[in-house]
């Protein structure tokens, strides 16, 4: 009796059109994205395209972003691995009902959207709320750091900066020469003596600076030549940030008494400013700091996350500080404000933060507004730090030492931790893309928003079995 097997003809053509819901199962994630995107309200991404019609027809916008927020969920955000997937990939093909945009289509459209794709979050967040997974009794905040689109090797002092630049442009700024001479114009006064106490004040100035670059969202420059020039200026602003608190410290010694009252103490121990920039800064994002990463240190972004019992994220920012202690008041307040645009009514009553996020300050403002902060004072337990005893510290350790507030504070380990491994661990997500801080933000908002969607994926698969 001769073999039976199913025919594997490749050259049969169909005989009829092809079915794109023959593709897919119905429960399959595609369908689901799809069907999300279509609750978004996308105008911020329609609102930059002409309205009369006129020019080459683009790719429609609610088909990029499910596109990008598919690419995002299962861990392809390489433009050209997308352009790939859209051939090969069958979900890909679905989304994009067998269109194909090329790999700089993808790329262009992400840079023109950038900050509609991180409001994304937030419509995602109501999306989630509308089904019932916000629930903010209890909500933890953890960071992680995700390593910049930058190499190591490409951090410069502000004297290898200079010495690029000549090689590179092979010019002289003529406009400095004319006006300041043989100097460079912004070397500092000799008369400016630095004293202890001062690094408040330039603590101060640079948490300003870098405010004010924040709300720039200054994009990086393509060309090297560019951001060469970008970041000698960010080095000259730093280095003229010192000076000017420098002077406005001298002013407040000059006073004689401190802001309440008090008298100074002893003179502070003489300091002599740097001749120069001493600061280093990266040449590929000038934005990314150095960070350890491990055993390493590497140009990276400090990720902030607030995430619910049910894992769900409530809050996604990007700091450039590589601790934590000073993102506790600040994320809680973005959850609050990401909570409202959502449509959450509830607040948050308890927040559960490591050892990293203790500050006195954050903490008494987060009681203040009614809520009970549960945040570890040592890192490892049964060894209180030195510099940690007594007050509120002691405090503290009694609050996690009783059983209820112990088992709070265990809910932290598997609330917000596990956030991070899916997306580190399960969607290959650890390092950003596109450089930047505005650009890093975005990005990890639209990675904190297809966190989101997975999970209210899950939740309606569960409840389609129930």
């Amino acid at each position: 009796m001769p073999q039976n097997f199913l025919t594997c003809d490749r050259d049969q053509p169909l005989l009829l059109p092809p079915d794109l819901r023959d593709w897919l199962d119905e429960d399959h994630l595609a369908w689901f994205v799809i069907e999300a995107v279509e609750e978004l309200d996308l105008e911020p991404f329609y609102a930059s395209y002409r309205a009369d019609g006129h020019g080459r027809a683009a790719h429609e916008p609610r088909m990029m972003v499910t596109l990008l927020a598919y690419a995002y969920a299962v861990g392809e955000r390489s433009s050209r691995g997308i352009e790939r997937r859209c051939r090969e990939d069958v979900a890909f093909r679905v989304i994009c009902a067998n269109q194909v945009p090329d790999h700089a289509t993808v790329a262009r459209f992400r840079v023109r959207h950038q900050e509609a794709l991180g409001d994304l979050f937030g419509q995602v967040l109501g999306l989630c709320a509308e089904a019932g997974l916000v629930d903010v009794g209890v909500i933890a905040v953890d960071g992680s750091k995700f390593a910049a689109a930058a190499s190591d090797g490409a951090i410069r002092t502000y004297e290898q900066l200079a010495t690029e630049i000549l090689e590179e442009a092979g010019r002289i700024d003529a406009a400095e020469n004319e006006v300041h001479g043989d100097a460079r114009g912004d070397e500092l006064p000799q008369h400016l003596n630095g004293r202890e106490g001062r690094r408040a004040w330039l603590r101060e100035a640079k948490k300003r600076l870098d405010a004010e670059r924040a709300e720039r969202e200054e994009s990086i420059p393509r060309e090297r030549e560019e951001r060469l020039d970008l970041c000698r200026q960010r080095l000259v602003e730093d280095w003229q940030a010192e000076r000017r608190a420098n002077r406005d410290y001298e002013a407040y010694r000059a006073r004689g008494v401190m802001k309440d009252g008090r008298p100074f103490g002893r003179p502070p121990n003489p300091h002599t400013p740097p001749a120069e920039p001493e600061g280093k800064i990266n040449t590929t994002d000038p934005d990314a700091k150095r960070m350890k990463f491990g055993r390493n240190f590497i140009p990276a972004y400090n990720v902030q996350a607030v995430s619910t019992e049910g894992q769900i994220i409530v809050a996604a920012e990007v700091t450039t500080e590589g601790v934590d202690f000073e993102q506790l008041d600040p994320m809680i307040s973005a959850a609050e404000r990401e909570l409202g645009d959502a449509g959450v009514t509830d607040r948050p009553k308890v927040v559960l933060g490591d050892a990293g996020y203790w500050s006195n300050g954050h903490i008494d403002s987060l009681r203040e507004r009614g809520m009970t902060p549960i945040v570890a004072p040592d890192t490892t337990r049964n060894r209180p730090r030195k510099t940690r005893l007594g007050g509120p510290y002691d405090f503290m350790r009694r609050v996690i030492a009783t059983e209820s507030g112990g088992a709070l504070y265990s809910q932290r380990q598997w609330m917000v931790e596990p956030v991070f491994a899916q997306i580190k661990s399960n969607r290959r997500i650890e390092r950003f893309k596109r450089r930047g801080r505005a650009a890093a933000r975005s990005e990890w908002r639209l990675i904190a928003a297809t966190h989101n969607l997975l999970k209210l994926h899950r939740h309606t698969l569960a409840a389609a079995t129930a």
